[in-house]
């Protein structure tokens, strides 16, 4: 329990020095972006690319893997009919809340635990698969208006370096050739820099901004009292269902003790950074994208910490 409480404690330190570095803007104005852009485009990549390239894949056919895959589907499923159906939210609004429901930060936030408290890499990397596969590309196509072909729905989400790097880890893994150190080794040297540049962005995101106008919420935007029954929805399915309904799951699959910890922390992440970039990309769902990303990240420190104490 310790050694968990001490990676914690790690993750929360170099977040603060985030905190820091932005309210003193001692890297200057933007300085976020810019890291949330690396960690982006090279350094998460290229620690999928080594993580599940030099993985057996047997490990992604696990009963925990299939936990991950069920226990996501169905928490969107119900997002769907909660906020499509019984509450009739518009397409935009109701797809847009039910990723924020189902879509977790699996980069900022599930990297660093995994590397930090579950000592396993590998132990995000079902979730990222999910979502990168699955539930990007059923929101892309949904959320889009502009009239665009089905292939280019299909092939837009696969043009993320996320999903890149994931399937070229995939095809690494199945081909029996390992390419050279001198290709391997700068991608994990990069690779290591993901968790803590990932920490450094999230602890960025809380500090103070200075006041500037604010976005237009898209055509689907609801009056505040329907706008706080969403977020408020998407809480719980966030920050209750999801990682209650996991633990079921597992615990029915027979998942082990040692691998229990793992899928439930990562049903227990807040929602990802994503589904307001999806959000802002289609102009649908703002408010609910950003204050269901606030609430969740702030509900997620003690989540994750009772989530340890209960099954560490």
């Amino acid at each position: 329990m310790s050694a968990v409480l001490s990676a914690l404690a790690t993750m929360a330190v170099i977040a603060f020095a985030g905190w820091v570095l932005a309210t003193f803007r001692v890297l200057g104005e933007g300085a976020q972006q810019v890291l949330a852009r690396l960690v982006f485009a090279l350094a998460t990549p290229s620690l999928l690319i080594t993580t599940i390239g030099e993985a057996d894949l047997a490990l992604l056919l696990t009963r925990t893997a299939a936990t991950t895959w069920l226990s996501t589907l169905t928490v969107a499923a119900a997002a769907v009919v909660i906020f499509g159906v019984l509450l009739r939210r518009g397409r935009g609004q109701a797809t847009v809340a039910s990723l924020a429901a189902s879509y977790v930060n699996a980069g900022n936030i599930g990297i660093p635990v995994a590397i930090y408290v579950l000592a396993d890499a590998l132990a995000v990397v079902p979730t990222m698969l999910m979502q990168l596969l699955v539930l990007a590309p059923v929101a892309y196509a949904v959320l889009d208006t502009a009239g665009a072909s089905r292939r280019e729905l299909l092939l837009r989400p696969l043009r993320s370096p996320l999903t890149i790097g994931a399937l070229i880890g995939l095809a690494l893994a199945v081909v029996p050739w390992t390419p050279p150190d001198a290709v391997l080794q700068p991608l994990r040297l990069v690779g290591t820099t993901a968790a803590p540049l990932a920490l450094l962005t999230l602890g960025m995101s809380f500090a103070p901004t200075r006041r500037t106008e604010a976005p237009s919420t898209g055509p689907a935007d609801l009056r505040p009292r329907g706008h706080w029954v969403d977020v408020t929805i998407v809480a719980t399915l966030r920050a209750v269902v999801h990682p209650a309904l996991t633990f079921a799951v597992a615990h029915g699959l027979g998942v082990d003790e040692e691998h229990m910890l793992g899928v439930v922390l990562m049903a227990a992440l807040p929602t990802a950074q994503n589904v307001l970039v999806y959000a802002l990309q289609f102009n649908w769902g703002l408010r609910i994208a950003r204050d269901a990303q606030v609430i969740t990240t702030a509900l997620s420190i003690p989540l994750l910490v009772g989530v340890v104490a209960l099954l560490h």
